[in-house]
């Protein structure tokens, strides 16, 4: 792969290149995915999604939202700091093509601005919710309709896979979603494969799956007119990552290990005595202790930490980057960034002091409990009034509960997947609030 290519700034529907070099500095086409995204409302309904504790009314806890902007602060810097030595290996990309150091940034930050976009209401539980409903719930009655790659889109309902959809997918007078640049598109991502085979390798890249069979061929004109890698263990069902993608990643890792963590300690669920213990290992060479005994609340001692941590997770990412540049490039980095970090081990124990205490904790399971209920019954009630409106024998009930529908999800879907994947579409575009609030009314529990 090659950064020019990689740094394309073409949009779904352009018929043309657009050079970087006549770009207006005033308004570069990067930054403008990040205000597109910001303006979405899609971002706008990741305020009352779940990052950690769902349907919390804490002040302290992270939203979807909160979270989404600080890993794209964290990407920025990323970008930039690999931007500035990569445009110093590759000086032609400025001389010839005009491309800057916050370039780098921009995209990185854009792309992690919306890398939680499609996850469902409740937290990863939402994505299990989804999936479980086809696999051992009511919608196993449509598995023997529907392809192997389709059923798996379901049954393996993947949060990534549906950000691609929310940031491309065309609607009357919407074409093409928001509309980014094709390398924000790569940034963002982090599994460029589809949904079967299921992990055909250990590499990070085939983890999960990226894009449903519906944006298949989208996803392909994206990644092959940045010249993406065709994936290694099958050229059919995918490519290799874009190389801003491990930075995205490495973003998301960073922020979820740190600030989950700090959002523990807030709560009371992690002691300050563990805070200082785990952090203290990250910051050794930047703390000023002076200036740590002068603060005099718990929520300022483990904030100054955390921002110390979070600088020496951002330049030992952007080392192992650079250190693993051409390698990446070839499409020979099989990890994640963090996993070869000179901090991994300290990392894997924050991770799992915060599972135990924070992802494992009586509040988060009651919450998800409550969500899989809530989202099951949603999808039961919305699948069959949109499949039975579609074969025309739609009851009074059915066509009661479709006006529960917004009225940009009243399309028409000609198969049976993609109705399906439609009304998932739909479902997981709620808040946890307004999913709670809908499942209440159909319920009939809502006064």
């Amino acid at each position: 792969m090659n950064w020019e290519q990689l740094l394309s700034l073409k949009r779904q529907g352009d018929t043309g290149k657009r050079l970087r070099i006549e770009q207006d500095e005033t308004r570069l086409g990067f930054e403008v995915d990040y205000d597109r995204i910001i303006f979405s409302s899609a971002f706008r309904s990741l305020q009352d999604k779940t990052q950690v504790i769902p349907l919390s009314k804490t002040d302290f806890v992270h939203t979807r939202l909160t979270h989404s902007l600080e890993v794209s602060v964290v990407g920025r810097s990323l970008g930039r700091l690999v931007g500035k030595k990569i445009i110093e290996k590759y000086p032609y990309l400025q001389d010839i093509h005009g491309y800057q150091m916050n370039d780098f940034g921009a995209i990185v930050a854009a792309a992690s601005l919306a890398h939680d976009i499609g996850n469902p209401p409740f937290g990863h539980s939402g994505e299990k919710a989804i999936g479980e409903y086809f696999s051992i719930g009511k919608g196993q009655q449509y598995k023997n309709e529907l392809t192997p790659k389709q059923w798996q889109d379901l049954v393996d309902f993947e949060g990534n896979a549906n950000g691609f959809s929310v940031l491309n997918s065309s609607r009357p007078g919407v074409e093409g979603g928001i509309r980014l640049s094709f390398a924000t598109l790569g940034a963002f991502m982090k599994y460029p494969k589809e949904s079967l085979p299921k992990k055909p390798t250990k590499d990070i890249a085939d983890k999960k799956y990226g894009f449903f069979q519906t944006d298949k061929a989208f996803f392909q004109e994206v990644a092959q007119e940045m010249g993406m890698i065709p994936n290694k263990s099958n050229p059919d069902i995918g490519f290799e990552r874009h190389p801003l993608a491990y930075l995205v990643e490495a973003a998301d890792d960073i922020c979820y290990t740190i600030i989950d963590f700090e959002d523990g300690i807030n709560l009371g669920l992690i002691s300050e005595d563990f805070a200082l213990e785990y952090l203290i290992k990250l910051v050794k060479d930047s703390i000023d202790i002076f200036k740590y005994k002068t603060l005099t609340t718990k929520e300022d001692r483990i904030s100054y930490l955390r921002a110390l941590a979070i600088g020496s997770l951002i330049n030992d990412a952007v080392k192992v980057f650079i250190e693993n540049e051409s390698s990446i490039l070839e499409g020979n980095f099989p990890f994640a960034i963090m996993d070869k970090s000179k901090y991994k081990a300290q990392m894997d124990d924050i991770i799992k002091i915060s599972v135990k205490n924070i992802y494992q904790s009586r509040e988060v399971i009651e919450k998800e409990l409550v969500g899989y209920q809530i989202i099951q019954t949603l999808l039961d009630k919305f699948i069959i009034a949109f499949n039975n409106k579609f074969e025309g024998n739609a009851s009074n009930y059915d066509q009661l509960i479709l006006k529960m529908l917004p009225e940009k999800h009243h399309l028409k879907k000609e198969n049976l997947y993609e109705r399906l994947l439609h009304i998932c579409h739909y479902i997981s575009m709620l808040t946890d609030g307004n999913a709670l609030r809908l499942y209440e009314t159909l319920q009939g529990a809502k006064k």
